[in-house]
């Protein structure tokens, strides 16, 4: 089985100490996850190219930038400018011009992703799956963190990696949302390869970042251990 990769979700880092926070996790995750809302595709306005450019200066691991924006186009050149290694934006704001807005993600640099609401069908990025880096299953409708987990989602991650096996595509399927000890062990038999981290699944483990990263490993150990 392969290793699986974790993605802390930024968002819910405590910003106050960000650059402590980021040199440890330097030494220990696979990226960073960085959410960018508009407050108009999601109810909710977070974090900004600003930031990713913050970031940049101090990451030592490929920055993840989800954009949950109704104009993704309006973000792609200031992210890749600002140093974002993967841009997704959601399939629901690009399927009316979703080659151009991919072409224009690697024209830049940067890896292109893209990220599937709850109840959108992988029949949605059908003809341009093959471009992709990277997949996201999101397990929560989108927008805030701390909700509950919804199990329909483990079906499309199978499906996924039923493609990927069958056609030799090279994205990888990554999981947003509850991403923790209830459920770490099914999104891994499911076909998981990176897990976006977040309160539950790490950073309220301990107020102790390095304790919890040990626990959140200890857990995921624990639980998917054949």
């Amino acid at each position: 089985m392969k290793k699986m990769m974790f993605s802390p979700s930024l968002m819910c880092m405590d910003l106050l100490y960000l650059k402590e926070q980021v040199e440890i996790l330097n030494e220990r995750a696979d990226f960073y996850h960085v959410d960018i809302m508009d407050g108009h595709f999601v109810k909710n306005i977070t974090l900004s190219p600003f930031f990713v450019s913050t970031l940049k200066r101090i990451s030592k691991l490929p920055i993840d930038v989800h954009l949950m924006t109704e104009y993704p186009d309006d973000y792609i050149e200031e992210l890749a400018k600002s140093g974002a290694d993967y841009i997704c934006p959601h399939a629901e704001t690009i399927n009316k011009d979703a080659f151009r807005i991919i072409n224009k993600i690697k024209s830049f640099g940067c890896k292109a992703g893209i990220v599937l609401n709850p109840a959108t069908p992988i029949e949605w990025i059908k003809y341009y799956i093959h471009l992709l880096d990277k997949i996201t299953v999101m397990t929560v409708d989108p927008g805030f963190a701390g909700q509950p987990f919804i199990p329909e989602m483990l079906d499309k991650i199978k499906e996924l990696k039923e493609l990927k096996e069958k056609n030799g595509y090279q994205y990888l399927i990554e999981v947003d949302g509850s991403c923790n000890e209830r459920t770490f062990d099914i999104l891994t038999e499911a076909g998981a390869e990176v897990l976006i981290v977040g309160s539950s699944g790490l950073f309220n483990l301990d107020s102790d970042l390095p304790k919890a990263w040990d626990k959140m490993m200890e857990i995921y150990e624990a639980k998917t251990a054949k």
